[in-house]
């Protein structure tokens, strides 16, 4: 059997229950299709150790590899989820009449803030930000409706990222500065 004809079997025989495993790990199906092709492209570079596809130690291999994708995948997701600001979470933040007037004007603020930064991205970077932040929408979906590569839709979500935070702390460093005078 070549590897060719090895890796076709291993899709057929593995590619829905792995594809159940990660979405059982990280509860999206965007995220999970990406775990399963990282899965299979880690086990392309093991290929020719691995025994016949339906043996036991090769389905162990399988489920192992799939486990460690989708984990590291929700272990990223963790450390991104603390390392949003509160800026970048107030547009789900809904005001309540219940609020202090103070509180409605902090997310007052805090949304014009949002908007503003927003404003200073190209309209694709921005689209790909508010469908991804707001929306929840997958980088390969997002990819498939802006006919780019999924590695470029997350490389312009990172830079947007890093610019909106970039542009942020500027500003938070001119209010300290003027807080002092």
């Amino acid at each position: 059997m070549t590897d060719q004809e090895k890796l076709t079997e291993l899709y057929r025989l593995y590619e829905k229950p792995l594809y159940r495993i990660a979405l059982a790990v990280l509860h999206d199906h965007g995220q999970a299709e990406d775990a399963v092709s990282e899965a299979f492209c880690r086990v392309i570079r093991h290929i020719r150790r691995l025994g016949a596809p339906n043996a036991p130690q090769t389905k162990a291999y399988m489920i192992r590899t799939i486990r460690s994708t989708a984990f590291s995948q929700y272990r990223k997701n963790q450390r991104e989820a603390e390392r949003l600001s509160p800026l970048e979470d107030a547009h789900n933040a809904i005001p309540d009449r219940n609020n202090s007037i103070e509180q409605r004007i902090e997310h007052r603020s805090l949304l014009e803030t949002l908007a503003s930064l927003l404003g200073i991205l190209h309209e694709d970077d921005r689209q790909i930000v508010v469908w991804h932040g707001r929306d929840g929408i997958s980088f390969t979906s997002i990819a498939d409706r802006l006919g780019m590569t999924e590695a470029a839709v997350r490389k312009r979500y990172e830079r947007a990222r890093k610019r909106m935070m970039a542009h942020y702390q500027k500003g938070e460093e001119y209010h300290e500065t003027e807080l002092h005078k």
